[in-house]
């Protein structure tokens, strides 16, 4: 009889860098935050959006079920400078801002489709043809 075993993956975190993590286009790995009552909660990267002069935010969806977040939903976070100097996330309150970085996502999303539909542009050759024409002159 075979023995059924039962596998569990654990996911190992490491800390790095968190501008390294956001701008590294390769990478898949899920992005896990604190908040605060010490909670771990754990996101999927959507989108890094230049904003503004210097502002940089980052929309992330939420894997860990948030209270008030819908499954279909994401949030947009600034990136700012800690004390220390090193990158941090700040849910991004100000609602026109937020709906701002949404927009810049969803034309950046429009404008990749619309790159993807359009047609390869093909060389035109042209073919000409020269008759040889004898002829008698008068």
């Amino acid at each position: 009889m075979a023995q059924k075993t039962n596998k569990t993956e654990k996911e190992e975190i490491v800390k790095v860098d968190l501008l390294d993590v956001l701008l590294d286009e390769k990478n898949t790995a899920p992005i896990y935050m604190t908040d605060e009552n010490g909670r771990q909660l754990k996101f999927d990267q959507v989108a890094v959006i230049p904003y503004g002069d210097e502002d940089l935010y980052c929309i992330l969806k939420p894997l860990t079920k948030l209270e008030g977040i819908a499954d279909d939903e994401a949030i947009v976070f600034k990136v700012e400078e800690d004390k220390e100097g090193n990158a941090i996330l700040r849910v991004e309150e100000n609602e026109q801002i937020a709906i701002a970085i949404f927009d810049q996502y969803y034309n950046l999303i429009e404008e990749a489709e619309k790159s993807k539909k359009k047609p390869a542009t093909t060389k035109k050759t042209t073919k000409t043809t020269t008759k040889k024409t004898t002829g008698s002159k008068n």
